[in-house]
C-alpha cells in the first residue's frame, strides 16, 4: 500500500505524521519527496549508504546544421530557447525536457545532453528502507527529481511518501498513484484555507483521503466543521503538547518516548485500510 502525506500549507506537520507512522509499522519504505528541503532523516537517523545523481536532458545545438530559423524558440512555451543572429541561447533551468524543439527543427540540428539536477540518497534502519531526494541549489523544477525518486517504490512494502507543501506540480507528482492520501492540517484559518485547496487537489486525482489535525487546541473548530460537513474522515488529532514539541526540537519522534502513540498510529493505518476496503465493495 502506498500512503502519501500531504497538506496545502507548509509547517503543518507532514513529516511529523509521516515519520511517526513509519516507525509504528513494520517493514516500511519511506520516500522523502520534499526534495527542496528534505528533513525526515533528522528524525529517522538512517545510515545513508548509497547516492546517485539524477539528470535531465536539455537541447544542444549542432551549428553545422542550424540555420537559425527560430522554430525551436517559437515552439518552446517555457522560453528555454532564444534565437539571435548566429546563436541559439539555451536556458537549462527553464527547459522541461519535453522534446518538442527537436521535433519541430527542420534541419535536425538539435541533440541532447544530460544535466544534473540533484541526487537520490538511500539508507536504512532496522525497520525502514529510506530514500530522499535532494534538489540542487538554484533548480526551479522539483518534479523530475520526484519522478525519479518514486521509481524506487517497493510495492511489497507499506510505502510512506512525504510530499512537498502546497498544491503545485511537485505535490501532484508526489501523491499521484497513491492508494491513500493523509492530509495534515492545523486548526487555524490558514490551515483551513489551504486544507480546502489540498482537498480539491486529491479529489481531482481521485485519491481516497482523510485528515489528521496537528496542534489540536491552538485554534478553533472550523476545520472539524468543514470535515464533518464534507464527510471527510478525521483520522487522528495530535494535541498542542509541550512534551511532543520538546521531543521534536531534539529530533526525537514522539512515538519513541510516548509509547502509547504507537498504538494510535497503528489504529490510523487500520482506519485507512478499512476505508479502502469499503471503496472496493
Amino acid at each position: 500500500m502506498i500512503i502519501s502525506i500531504a497538506s496545502g500549507k507548509g509547517g503543518t506537520g507532514k513529516t511529523t505524521v509521516a515519520v511517526n507512522l513509519a516507525l509504528s509499522i513494520r517493514d516500511a519504505q519511506y520516500l522523502d519527496c520534499d526534495v527542496e528541503e528534505p528533513n525526515a532523516n533528522i528524525f529517522l537517523k538512517t545510515s545513508i549508504r548509497e547516492s546517485e545523481d539524477v539528470t535531465v536532458e536539455i537541447p544542444e545545438i549542432d551549428y553545422k546544421r542550424c540555420d537559425f530559423c527560430g522554430k525551436c524558440a517559437d515552439f518552446c512555451v517555457y522560453n528555454a530557447l532564444a534565437v539571435v543572429p548566429s546563436k541559439v541561447l539555451v536556458f537549462p533551468e527553464l527547459c522541461h525536457s519535453c522534446g518538442g524543439c527537436k521535433l519541430v527543427c527542420p534541419k535536425d540540428a538539435i541533440k541532447w545532453k544530460r544535466r544534473p539536477i540533484g541526487k537520490i540518497e538511500h539508507g536504512s534502519s532496522e525497520n525502514i528502507d529510506f530514500y530522499q531526494g535532494i534538489l540542487n541549489i538554484g533548480e526551479s523544477s522539483a518534479t523530475p527529481l520526484i519522478k525519479s525518486l518514486k521509481k524506487k517504490i517497493d510495492k511489497g512494502k507499506t510505502v510512506i511518501i512525504d510530499s512537498p507543501p502546497g498544491v503545485a506540480c511537485p505535490v501532484i507528482e508526489a501523491v499521484q498513484g497513491s492508494d491513500y492520501c493523509i492530509l495534515v492540517t492545523e486548526p487555524t484559518p490558514f490551515g483551513l484555507h489551504d486544507l480546502k485547496l489540498a482537498v480539491e487537489t486529491v479529489k481531482h486525482l481521485k485519491i481516497p483521503f482523510g485528515v489528521v489535525i496537528n496542534q489540536d487546541g491552538i485554534g478553533d473548530d472550523r476545520v472539524e466543521y468543514f470535515c464533518r460537513d464534507n464527510k471527510i474522515p478525521i483520522l487522528m488529532k495530535i494535541p498542542h503538547d509541550e512534551e511532543i514539541s520538546r521531543l521534536y526540537s531534539m529530533g526525537i519522534p514522539f512515538v519513541e518516548e510516548l509509547t502509547d502513540w504507537h498504538g494510535r498510529f497503528k489504529e490510523l493505518l487500520v482506519h485507512v485500510k478499512e476505508q479502502l476496503e469499503e471503496r472496493l465493495r
